[in-house]
């Protein structure tokens, strides 16, 4: 299943992208997860562009992925 991801990456405070509108950690994990759960993420994506829009985002760091393999390999 492709990616969601639009090249446009930019964490909001809560570390969701500004650009495919996904979490940190799902942007992380996307290569290992299973098709049921891509589906799930990718069905979230509409409210989440619906209640994040117009947020402010800073740039996706080094440090914040390798944050986010860190929280996920536990």
């Amino acid at each position: 299943m492709q990616s969601p991801c639009v090249a446009r990456c930019g964490l909001n405070y809560d570390d969701y992208c500004m650009g495919c509108m996904r979490h940190i950690d799902e942007i992380v994990a996307w290569s290992q997860a299973s098709d049921e759960q891509k589906q799930a993420i990718i069905a979230a994506l509409p409210a989440r562009r619906e209640h994040l829009s117009g947020e402010n985002s800073q740039s996706l760091s080094r440090a914040k992925w390798l944050e986010a393999e860190a929280r996920l390999a536990k």
